[in-house]
């Protein structure tokens, strides 16, 4: 989900392990000489989802990584079967409310979907944010659901990084 804590609890994570970070929205943008949302706004969203399962199947095969992908990625081209074959997937389940909380207003304008979904008005509401991320909330919980691993949004990352490799995987 779009600013559920992703790259926020992928920092810490990384560094807590000691592995590097990568967030593939970024690697997206430094390819393509542009932000995520230029992409969006000047080649769609199938042309941008088919630029991510590329990018995420070349980054994601260096090992040891934490990896942060976008909120849609496990969504589409098999990209969530591929990272349960490549790696331990979180899913970061932060409840749309409190997502609505964290995330400024002001901000809608860097996540493409938010934006695109208030037809670009900046001033929407935190009521009308919170009932859009239960919305794709909704769509993509068949994805997120399959993730071994779950982390609620009070879980501190030592916590998580315990969990993730108590089994000395």
């Amino acid at each position: 989900m779009p600013g559920a804590g992703k790259t926020t609890c992928g920092r810490a994570l990384a560094e807590g392990l000691g592995w590097p970070f990568l967030d593939l929205d970024e690697v997206i943008s430094t390819e393509a000489g542009c932000s995520v949302a230029h992409l969006f706004q000047t080649e769609g969203e199938a042309a941008f989802r088919v630029r991510e399962a590329a990018a995420l199947r070349r980054v994601g095969v260096a090992a040891p990584l934490v990896l942060a992908t976008g909120g849609g990625t496990p969504c589409f081209h098999g990209s969530l079967d591929w990272l349960l074959q490549h790696g331990k997937v979180v899913w970061l389940d932060t409840p749309p409310e409190i997502i609505a909380e964290r995330l400024p207003i002001s901000q809608i304008a860097a996540r493409p979907l938010l934006l695109e979904a208030h037809g670009g008005n900046l001033q929407a509401t935190r009521e009308a944010l919170a009932i859009l991320l239960k919305q794709t909330l909704s769509a993509r919980l068949p994805f997120y659901a399959r993730a071994p691993w779950r982390s609620p949004p009070d879980e501190p990352v030592r916590s998580l990084q315990t969990r993730l490799f108590a089994s000395g995987e």
